[in-house]
């Protein structure tokens, strides 16, 4: 079996809850211990340890198969950066500011997003509608491509 890359599980560990990123753990491994790693290889130390993924997913919140030209449209932003704050992770104050803005934007407006990947736009907001119960207008059927991989480990 080969060397083991990990140097130090509890270093790495103490980097998953301060939220650094995979790239940031593999920049550090290659300036620190001269060690070339690939992101694949942190996601599975997290998942073997048991750790939280950092990114959530909530399919009731973004319930569509995003294209990749509207991956960081605004709104798709703002609704990751919700997802995280109800799943109660820590939003840093430019985040969690932006949000308080953005969500207050759409109470003013009594407005909801909508997303068409049809369009060059993608999202939209649009009037709030008897139905829309929360920050987005449903679709009548989820398009995400795929199920959260944690959700029900117990």
């Amino acid at each position: 079996m080969g060397k083991r890359k990990i140097q130090d599980e509890q270093e790495v560990i103490r980097w998953f809850e301060e939220g650094r990123t995979y790239q940031w753990m593999i920049d550090e491994y290659q300036r620190k211990y001269n060690i070339d790693t690939v992101p694949s290889m942190w996601g599975n130390f997290r998942r073997r340890k048991g750790l939280d993924r950092r990114l959530v997913r909530d399919d009731d919140l973004i319930p569509w198969f995003v294209k990749d030209e509207h991956r960081w449209a605004y709104p798709l932003v703002m609704l990751r950066t919700e997802a995280r704050r109800r799943a109660g992770k820590t939003l840093t104050e430019g985040d969690a500011a932006r949000l308080a803005s953005w969500t207050e934007m759409l109470k003013e407006n009594d407005a909801v997003v909508h997303y068409d990947g049809e369009t060059e736009e993608g999202f939209f907001y649009v009037p709030r509608q008897a139905g829309d119960d929360d920050l987005i207008h449903r679709p009548k059927q989820k398009t995400t491509p795929r199920p959260n991989a944690d959700k029900g480990k117990e």
